[in-house]
């Protein structure tokens, strides 16, 4: 499933192509992929005539702002919310080309551009949130988020007091989107390894000095999976179609009785929470 890295490289695509782009004309293909509203019809009235205001992400979620002409200015159109989920991704096509088998929902403005959204195993989701109502209360899993990992609400401290008593191991808490937003599989053993941290301590037993370092961990990594454009182990692809780079720096992850690139110790994979874990015996602890 894309993390982070790889849907903050969705949301600046997004934001090069479709900012200031005119919805003309909308076609869904497969109806799952609407989660909101009910009708997909109602959805393709709703963005279309509206132009795209730019894109936020939050956690795994991508928001586009909608606006609406009206005379000469704009009036607001809602927000239109997107989801990933594992295999989702767009592309941006210039000029007709026809839809290949997993296509669910095409995008077209009167130049004939397209923003095209497939999913080989259709489970990404789309929103419309009419303007008067707030993105959560329509996208009812933004609810359920903790801090941003590059806010300031997310610290040792806050860290320190959510994971007080728990015994929880870390790699698991770290996969939960209430304790921090947008962190999954991939970046929790990175960061782990970066901090030194052995995945499975239990999460209440690290102090506020190792949490620290857990944090400052995390965001180096994440800020440098994004500058690589996110990491492509199967299906993720920018608005391109070009993969992500981080996969081949990656230190840990996917790399199971491969060396340790810091000590040479092969490198372990263990299951946590039915997820699996890799992490460096030796430089963990």
């Amino acid at each position: 499933m894309p993390e982070l890295p790889e849907v903050e490289t969705v949301r600046r695509g997004l934001e090069q192509c479709t900012r200031g782009f005119a919805i003309e004309r909308v076609a869904v293909l497969r109806t799952r992929a609407i989660a909101h509203p009910a009708d997909p019809q109602t959805f393709c009235a709703a963005l279309r005539g509206c132009v795209v205001d730019g894109w936020q992400r939050r956690g795994k979620y991508l928001l586009g702002r909608l606006q609406r002409p009206h005379g000469e200015s704009h009036i607001d159109a809602g927000h239109w919310g997107v989801h990933l989920r594992m295999t989702g991704q767009f592309l941006w096509l210039d000029g007709p080309q026809p839809p290949c088998a997993h296509t669910r929902v095409q995008f077209w403005n009167a130049q004939g551009q397209e923003l095209r959204f497939v999913d080989t195993r259709s489970f990404g989701q789309m929103w419309w949130v009419p303007p008067a109502l707030a993105p959560e209360t329509v996208i009812t899993g933004l609810q359920a988020l903790g801090p941003e990992p590059f806010s300031a609400a997310f610290s040792s401290r806050s860290l320190r007091e959510r994971l007080r008593g728990s015994r929880r191991p870390i790699k698991n808490a770290l996969l939960d989107q209430r304790l921090v937003a947008g962190v999954g599989n991939i970046y929790a053993d990175e960061s782990l390894f970066a901090a030194g941290i052995r995945p499975h301590t239990p999460s209440g037993r690290l102090g506020q000095t190792r949490l620290e370092a857990l944090r400052v961990a995390l965001v180096e990594v994440l800020e440098r999976s994004i500058g690589e454009g996110g990491t492509t182990f199967s299906d993720f692809r920018d608005l391109t179609g070009t993969n992500g780079n981080y996969g081949g720096v990656a230190l840990v992850y996917r790399r199971a009785g491969q060396p340790c690139r810091s000590c040479g110790t092969p490198i372990r994979r263990d299951r946590l929470a039915g997820r699996s874990t890799h992490w460096c015996p030796n430089c963990q602890h």
